[in-house]
């Protein structure tokens, strides 16, 4: 049964929409194994939509002049979704993992919830780049940046340090080791010092820096020219060259996005992205970590890195799909053989990064369901991909504070709230006074005045960092 508690028509006009939700909208499962999907269909209600759950049969004509959500997270494959939508039965589409082919249909557009939009084919808003089409496709950029960067170092802590703890473990527990005879007989490496090499300076190519910077690593980043200024800003290196970040690279991580899509070759521009050049330039026994789309790595190259020694261990996280006769087929087939010829070397995961972490998914299915509001009653829109049809208003960014740029709008919000501003201000002030007095004290020999001031300095700087960065106001700029 639907549910619908709002006693006023939020549209303005008569006729009413119907928004296909194909995904999970919560991962967090009762004790029958039913995923939770009651937040987002709450705040749906609470904005004046109606939730229809799995049970509800797909309406006919809608004259109410609501926004109506039809949840079908069990629809996977390319003939249960152009059934569905073959009859024009929606308006819109949220998604996230699934695949939505080409001939599916959503006239007015579709959100993924998620960065990366090459799953969304639809050629109604014109595929996965969102590039001729007459409907709008959109994103929520930022929503899961942090839950994929952690798996992206969640992947490589296993393998990095390198010690042996399943085996240091079960010697513990069966009492046969020594800590002072026998911890030489395992030597380790850290990744302090190690380079880590960026491919791509957006949401999750950033946090990934950030990451790699806290485990004190040399941290490289590839990306456009007009990105470099604010990279060194934040103390990383900027690569001009795909080949300058791989080379002498301990572990390297692309975060880029299949790019493009040519019709005429049926392939992405960032396809094979990193070759058996980009490879082969890698420190000698280095980590691949994609944890990205599974075509932005050549799997030949891979194989025969891995066979010489130039990778020792990869994880790749891609979509596999399965249909009815157990066929497999996604980015992810490539790499299945490469499992059998290095035992051990790989780590493989069915695109999970993003799509597993139940608050993420939430925040994403809330934004998108705001994204449709704007889209189907007002005609605005947000996280724009590719062209924008005439007749809507582009609204710009929607991020999660803290995530990508900074944004003209944050940086009204803070100029907005005196309280935070008069504060960062008075920090601002302290810091630069007992900045003055630590230069003036370079030739002075009164070490314990020298020691007050300059614990002052580190204070108030410590003050005004955490300031900042809990305002947001953090990393390259955004208009």
């Amino acid at each position: 049964m639907s549910k619908d508690v709002s006693s006023q028509n939020p549209a303005t006009q008569n006729n009413g929409f119907k928004v296909l939700i194909a995904d999970l909208v919560g991962l967090k499962f009762d004790d029958q194994g039913v995923p939770d999907c009651s937040e987002v269909a709450e705040y749906i209600v609470a904005k004046g939509g109606v939730f229809h759950p799995v049970s509800d049969a797909v309406e006919g004509v809608i004259d109410d002049g609501k926004i109506h959500f039809y949840y079908r997270p069990n629809i996977s494959t390319e003939d249960e979704i152009i059934a569905i939508t073959e009859a024009g039965n929606f308006d819109a589409l949220i998604a996230a993992a699934t695949f939505i082919p080409a001939k599916a249909s959503f006239p007015r557009g579709g959100v993924r919830i998620g960065a990366g939009t090459g799953n969304m084919g639809a050629l109604c808003w014109g595929g996965g780049n969102g590039d001729g089409g007459t409907g709008v496709l959109m994103n929520t950029p930022g929503i899961n940046s942090r839950a994929t960067a952690q798996m992206v170092f969640k992947a490589l802590l296993r393998t990095v340090p390198d010690i042996d703890l399943d085996t240091l473990h079960e010697r513990v527990v069966a009492k046969t080791f020594d800590t002072g005879k026998n911890l030489k007989d395992f030597p380790t490496s850290k990744l302090e010092g190690c380079v880590l090499g960026v491919i791509g300076y957006g949401n999750i190519g950033r946090e990934v820096a950030k990451l790699g910077r806290s485990f004190g690593m040399e941290v490289r980043i590839y990306a456009r020219e007009r990105h470099k200024k604010w990279i060194e800003a934040e103390g990383f290196v900027y690569a001009p060259t795909i080949l300058d970040a791989a080379r002498g690279a301990d572990v390297l991580t692309p975060h880029v996005g299949l790019g493009a899509f040519d019709a005429d070759a049926g392939t992405y521009a960032n396809a094979h992205l990193i070759n058996a050049e980009v490879l082969n330039v890698l420190a000698p026994g280095a980590v691949l970590v994609n944890f990205d789309r599974g075509e932005l790595v050549d799997a030949a190259a891979l194989d025969q890195a891995l066979a010489s020694g130039a990778v020792r261990y990869a994880a790749i996280d891609a979509d596999l799909f399965l249909n009815e006769q157990g066929d497999v087929s996604g980015p992810m087939v490539p790499y299945l053989p490469l499992e059998t010829h290095h035992k051990g070397k790989l780590l493989l995961l069915p695109h999970a990064a993003a799509d597993t972490d139940h608050p993420s998914r939430v925040a994403g299915g809330k934004q998108a369901v705001d994204q449709i509001f704007g889209l189907l009653l007002e005609k605005s829109v947000s996280n724009v991909r590719g062209t924008l049809p005439q007749g809507y208003t582009d609204l710009g960014v929607m991020g999660v504070p803290g995530v990508g740029a900074v944004s003209s709008s944050q940086l009204s919000g803070l100029v907005a709230d005196t309280e935070t501003l008069d504060a960062l201000i008075g920090d601002l002030r302290a810091l630069l006074g007992s900045l003055e007095q630590l230069g003036s004290l370079k030739h002075a020999r009164r070490t314990e005045t020298s020691a007050e001031v300059s614990e002052q300095f580190v204070l108030n700087a410590n003050r005004t960092i955490s300031k900042l960065r809990k305002a947001g106001i953090e990393g390259p700029f955004r208009a």
